[in-house]
């Protein structure tokens, strides 16, 4: 409609500079920012309806767009025949690959008298021009969807407390047919901002190629005239739906202006109908602004005489891409450097996580959910994990591994005590002891495994006694048991000699005596 009374205005200052100005149809052009062919064939029809300016001045617009296209069609039959398919044209220029010079070959086989390729395009441009429909002629069918937040914010109530806590309020087009998606949320943050977007599309039944977002953080981390930097997860989402992200430029309201337009008709028609209720939950919020919407998308435009849902339902439902066969799941984004240890610690779990080790030392992407952990090197998953939340923990598949790490692997605890009570309960006492002393698992796997092995060297009785000799000293090593097995010392009485036997005599050893005389 601002489209409409635009125009209207152009039309009225055409004639005004022509008639009492005395300009050049160059130089109205010019000023008005209008091609020269239009602006002389608007001198000429309002000359033809021997209107003046001061009538046209007075004039409604109905009545002067009646008089600017109401005479040339009485002048002219063929216009006439032309003319009656304008509104057929410009719903089939939305559909992909559709051209004003396929039209013309079409318009031109129906009617072989008619006008030629150039006349076509020009009577076509006169009449967009004057339509309020040409506000939306250069989006094609299930091409893109103009997506941004309100500035104003509806509200709910605390029904114990009354308190009012403001809601964000998310609008979604599409730009060929203008039907229209509304939601409120709680933010603008990325989890709302996504799943509003996800939520539109469902409204839709369809995904559109492209999304066309506004400047804010939760879409674009970084601004840019001609690359952008898209926020990693919303980027995951397009990935998700098979759809592209394409911000609006800064300072090009022209990108947006669309869904701009869009947010002015919401607030009468959706705010200010809601303005004197009171909504005590989100949910309730939202019912009522679905029924409000589904009201708006089924009432018809003053041109072309149709609904957003009809024009949707004939040109722009089957253009859409079809929806994925799940919902996306809301990811969490972290950029961060694998260890020397060939894991990656998720500071919101403080759980470590593998990756395959010839990556140590690189910076990786994690993209990671309720459930799950990806990890990305070089926009190339290189792991996937099961989230475990167990603080301090390790989450290590066998196949990211060294080789050398591979074997200590195939062993746990339970492997590991089974194994030394087969040989005696000493041996399992001490085993046991070791395990729980270590911090890190394969450490003690290797004392263990040091300690077990010994029995292919002695037989299990040595080997009994030797774990019980080092119980009884407090020697929890595989070199402690070695040494007892090595010095024969397992059967010896534990009032003897311990451990490490009597310190030999020498003369540089001072003794006992010494001290005694040094305190006299």
């Amino acid at each position: 409609m601002a489209k409409r009374k635009t125009t209207m205005r152009k039309i009225r200052e055409i004639q005004r500079m022509h008639e009492q100005n005395r300009m050049s149809i160059r130089q109205i052009a010019k000023a008005l920012n209008i091609s020269r062919p239009v602006v002389s064939q608007y001198i000429t029809d309002i000359k033809t309806s021997g209107l003046t300016y001061d009538d046209i001045s007075v004039m409604t617009d109905d009545a002067l767009l009646e008089a600017v296209n109401g005479n040339r069609k009485k002048r002219n039959e063929k216009h006439q025949r032309l003319s009656s398919k304008f509104e057929y044209f410009s719903k089939e220029l939305k559909r992909t690959g559709v051209t004003l010079a396929l039209l013309w070959e079409e318009y031109s086989k129906t009617d072989p008298d008619g006008y030629s390729y150039s006349q076509f395009c020009y009577h076509y441009q006169v009449w967009n021009e004057a339509s309020e429909i040409s506000m939306h002629m250069e989006h094609k069918a299930g091409d893109k969807m103009f997506v941004d937040f309100t500035g104003k914010k509806l509200s709910i109530v605390d029904r114990i407390t009354g308190q009012i806590t403001e809601t964000e309020v998310f609008v979604a087009l599409l730009g060929a047919s203008s039907i229209t998606y509304v939601e409120a949320c709680m933010t603008q943050q990325k989890e709302d901002w996504i799943k509003a977007n996800e939520n539109a599309f469902r409204y839709f039944g369809g995904v559109s190629s492209a999304i066309v977002p506004d400047c804010l953080k939760s879409a674009v981390t970084k601004t840019h005239r001609y690359e952008p930097d898209i926020n990693p997860e919303y980027l995951d989402f397009a990935r998700h739906y098979g759809t592209a992200i394409l911000p609006a430029r800064p300072y090009h309201p022209k990108d947006k202006s669309l869904v701009e337009n869009a947010v002015k008709i919401i607030y009468s028609w959706i705010f200010a109908k809601m303005r004197n209720e009171v909504f005590f939950s989100m949910y309730d919020l939202n019912k009522r602004i679905r029924e409000l919407l589904d009201e708006y998308n089924r009432r018809k435009m003053q041109r072309p005489q149709i609904s957003r849902l009809d024009l949707f339902n004939e040109i722009e439902k089957e253009a859409l891409l079809p929806l994925p066969d799940s919902c996306y799941e809301i990811k969490r984004y972290k950029r961060l450097k694998v260890q020397f240890n060939y894991h990656v610690y998720l500071s919101d779990d403080k759980h470590n996580y593998s990756v395959p080790y010839r990556y140590r030392g690189k910076s990786v992407e994690l993209f990671y959910t309720e459930k799950t952990v990806e990890i990305y090197e070089n926009n190339v998953r290189i792991a996937s994990h099961l989230r475990n939340k167990r603080p301090n923990g390790y989450t290590t598949q066998k196949d990211h591994m060294p080789p050398a790490h591979k074997y200590m692997s195939d062993w746990n605890p339970e492997k590991l005590l089974r194994w030394a009570e087969s040989i005696g309960m000493p041996v399992k006492e001490l085993i046991g002891i070791i395990l729980d002393s270590k911090k890190h698992p394969e450490q003690s796997y290797k004392t263990c495994l040091g300690i077990l092995n010994l029995s292919k060297k002695h037989t299990p009785e040595r080997l009994v006694k030797a774990c019980r000799r080092a119980l009884h000293y407090g020697s929890h090593t595989c070199k402690g048991v070695e040494n007892i097995l090595k010095n024969n010392m397992e059967d010896m009485d534990e009032n003897e000699s311990d451990l490490f036997g009597t310190l030999p005599e020498h003369d540089n050893i001072r003794g006992r005596d010494y001290y005694e005389r040094r305190m006299q």
